[in-house]
């Protein structure tokens, strides 16, 4: 799978822009801020139907507009196909595949997967378990439409019992059946979530195991753990927590409350690693997360380094080269603000690599 061409209009600091890639190697130089990381977010867009870095679809259109659209055409199994997107404000998204539009945007997740590896990845280590959930259920849903649905439900009926227990409270009454209700709805929802959850984690440790040990000089023993409410009486554990979610409004015991643990000779690695083996974890997250999809549907994702050179050791960057060399990735787009580093580094490869500068959002 390769992205064979992008087209902007008002994203994020692009009026218009039209681009051919190289289905290799892709290097975008430039300054910061000249709007690399943007064209990769393009990118991401396209495959995930949102932004990696605003939370809102709005943020993506050009200052002063009030529209954007993206335009990608992906080669996948000797197919062209073509993605737009867009958004005009105050109106809903549109996403359309080969012309045909999406009656939902999350029937495109998985179809044409993508890993991003950016500076800001590091909040997946160092912040809550939020953050952890939401980066693993992004590779699942890569891969499980099934998946992506019950999680998308148990969203949903979280979110009405927690509007019945503010009700409850605003409303100074109580009805037990009704609630019960919804507790059996995540209940149900919630199994289904937490067997793969478990499933997934036992097939991803030992690869984020194997590229933690490619990528450091330490010898240390990495771990990747899953707890969940789900591993004991759920029903039991909803029915003791009944009293404290009417106190606080808001629902105590569940799925959405799941930890993923990342450990290092078997404590945590926020607490314990060193920068340098935090950084040796992220990236083996991310390389286990490409295996993983790989593995599960045959395809290699296109992979995304934004600044990457400046976030990694000579030592790491050299064993990231040298599994690029070996061909063990697809199509890559690169960013890089010193563009004679990205020349020196990508020479001793042998792959075609296409550069292209960037500059105040226009393209050469």
């Amino acid at each position: 799978m390769h992205l064979e061409s992008i087209g902007l209009n008002n994203f994020k600091n692009y009026e218009s822009l039209k681009i051919d890639f190289s289905k290799e190697i892709n290097c975008l130089v430039g300054k910061n801020g000249s709007g690399k990381t943007n064209l990769l977010d393009a990118i991401y867009y396209l495959c995930i139907t949102k932004s990696a870095f605003n939370p809102q679809d709005v943020q993506c259109a050009l200052h002063g507009q009030d529209y954007f659209s993206l335009r990608g055409k992906i080669i996948l199994s000797d197919r062209r196909h073509t993605i737009v997107c867009g958004l005009q404000l105050g109106k809903k998204k549109l996403i359309k595949l080969d012309e045909k539009p999406y009656k939902k945007a999350s029937e495109h997740i998985g179809k044409f997967p993508v890993v991003l590896i950016a500076p800001n990845d590091t909040d997946v280590i160092r912040n809550g378990s939020e953050d952890r959930r939401r980066f693993f259920d992004g590779i699942i849903s890569q891969t499980s439409q099934s998946y992506l649905n019950d999680l998308i439900q148990y969203n949903h009926v979280l979110k009405q019992r927690n509007s019945l227990l503010k009700q409850f409270a605003d409303r100074d009454f109580f009805d037990a059946a009704l609630l019960q209700q919804y507790t059996d709805q995540l209940i149900e929802i919630g199994q289904r979530i937490y067997e793969v959850r478990k499933g997934f984690t036992q097939a991803f440790r030992p690869l984020v195991q194997k590229h933690y040990a490619l990528l450091s000089e330490e010898s240390e023993q990495v771990d990747l753990q899953y707890e969940s409410d789900f591993g004991q009486d759920i029903a039991a554990l909803f029915k003791q927590s009944q009293k404290k979610d009417l106190i606080l409004k808001r629902t105590n015991v569940g799925i959405h409350k799941d930890e993923f643990l990342f450990e290092m000779e078997g404590e945590l690695i926020k607490k314990f690693g060193s920068q340098g083996q935090q950084k040796s974890y992220l990236i083996a997250l991310k390389l286990a997360h490409f295996d993983y999809i790989f593995t599960e549907t045959e395809i290699k994702p296109m992979l995304l380094l934004d600044d990457i050179f400046d976030k990694l050791d000579d030592f790491r960057i050299t064993k990231l080269m040298e599994m690029v060399a070996s061909d063990a990735f697809g199509q890559i787009f690169v960013t890089d603000a010193r563009p004679e580093r990205s020349q020196k580094i990508f020479e001793a490869i042998g792959h075609e690599v296409k550069f292209f500068e960037v500059v105040e959002g226009k393209l050469s």
